[in-house]
């Protein structure tokens, strides 16, 4: 959605709110007033420590539904964009013994991997102290079942997976390794090019993204709120 000017902090809730309930997040700065609305800006003395793709906060039992993000600042140049990959048509694409293979399985998501730069500053663990105690790891489906739709899709991210239970770490590791390219390839993907007061909604549950990191160490503020979602499952297809 472009031109959206108007769109205010308190407009921003009152249109996630359409969709369900709204969540906080435990590391970033939020809006004054807003605590659901997470600040996400980056300078020459901030720089984005999100390179990876991912699928926001699934290292919370019930990750969010979707994510609504609005551009405040952009940067000049076309640069700042978003990119996002569809996880059910990756998940089509794989080999139906992969498929297989796959389904049933369930994988750790991690709060402390997906963070571990930040973690990694000077102070960053006594700052996030209180987020780690909250947000212990936890585990979800590889192949989640869409409640809405039943398709299928991938669930695990480079961001916050860190092992496939009941697989050795070796195999873990190729597996998700595979996966992630498999993933990553440019015919799953779209790119949203961000101008200033444009917003992007997108459903978290099939989807993954990331920021292009083209822009430092120009300006760049977008501000996001994230719906709540419910626990991933899931559930063979029906046969035809």
């Amino acid at each position: 959605f472009r031109d959206q000017a108007s769109f205010d902090p308190a407009a921003h809730r009152a249109l996630a709110q359409l969709f369900g309930g709204v969540q906080t997040h435990p590391a970033y700065a939020t809006v004054e007033g807003f605590p659901e609305i997470t600040i996400l800006e980056n300078d020459r003395e901030r720089p984005s420590l999100i390179e990876k793709w991912h699928t926001d906060m699934t290292f919370r039992p019930r990750p969010p539904l979707g994510s609504i993000l609005h551009g405040i600042v952009i940067p000049d140049g076309g640069r700042g964009d978003t990119e996002f990959l569809s996880m059910s048509a990756a998940f089509e694409a794989l080999e139906p013994s992969l498929r297989r293979r796959l389904a049933g399985l369930e994988a750790e998501h991690s709060f402390e991997h997906g963070f571990k730069e930040s973690l990694s500053q000077p102070g960053g663990r006594q700052r996030l102290a209180q987020a780690l105690a909250d947000n212990p790891p936890v585990t979800h489906p590889v192949v989640r079942t869409h409640p809405e739709s039943g398709r299928q899709s991938l669930f695990v991210n480079g961001l916050f997976t860190t092992r496939i239970l009941g697989l050795g770490e070796g195999e873990s590791a190729e597996l998700l390794g595979f996966l992630q390219e498999h993933m990553e390839q440019p015919r799953f993907r779209c790119r949203f090019r961000w101008r200033p007061h444009s917003v992007a909604i997108w459903d978290n549950r099939l989807t993954q993204h990331r920021p292009v990191n083209d822009y430092w160490p120009s300006h760049r503020k977008l501000q996001r709120i994230t719906i709540d979602g419910d626990r991933p499952f899931y559930r063979a297809a029906e046969a035809a």
